[in-house]
């Protein structure tokens, strides 16, 4: 039995399913929300939690069970994708290369947009070689906006730079 719950974010809703054996899909701004189940199991509580504080800046990497759907090579980008670390980047050539197949860039791509668990698997994190954002599901506005969410995250927790430099020799 599939159950939903849909969650507010910065991002406009969020559509959270799972079934029992973890979270199967998030959907970002659904064009159509089925009800919520009745009594959300413990996962999509724990899901929304997790989101609500990855959104405060608060929560680098989800601690969820997962059960997406797909082929074993979405499966292996999907996994490497989870290790990708919060606020930064790797290109879909490197991605390639850490599943095996330095030559499947294209093939991350696919994998990357049929990617049923963004934020969760970041797969906002994959960009073109050339350093642009390259295309998101979502749009990329919201690749955008977790990008930068990420970003300034990452430099609010940096400890402030001293200069060393006395202005003496």
């Amino acid at each position: 039995m599939i159950r939903h719950l849909t969650v507010t974010s910065p991002l406009g809703p969020i559509l959270l399913s799972a079934d029992g054996l973890g979270l199967t899909s998030i959907r970002i701004r659904p064009a159509d929300l089925p009800e919520d189940s009745a009594a959300p199991d413990d996962g999509l509580v724990e899901t929304a939690r997790q989101l609500a504080a990855y959104f405060r800046g608060e929560l680098g990497t989800f601690r969820l069970k997962l059960h997406p759907a797909g082929t074993p090579f979405q499966q292996a980008v999907w996994r490497e994708l989870e290790k990708i670390p919060y606020g930064t980047t790797l290109s879909y050539g490197e991605v390639a290369a850490r599943v095996g197949n330095p030559a499947a860039a294209r093939a991350v791509g696919g994998a990357n947009g049929r990617n049923p668990l963004p934020i969760v698997v970041p797969c906002h994190r994959v960009i073109a070689g050339d350093g642009s954002l390259g295309g998101y599901t979502g749009g990329v506005d919201i690749k955008k906006f977790l990008l930068a969410l990420e970003a300034e995250a990452v430099l609010s927790r940096a400890p402030a730079r001293s200069s060393s430099r006395s202005g003496r020799k």
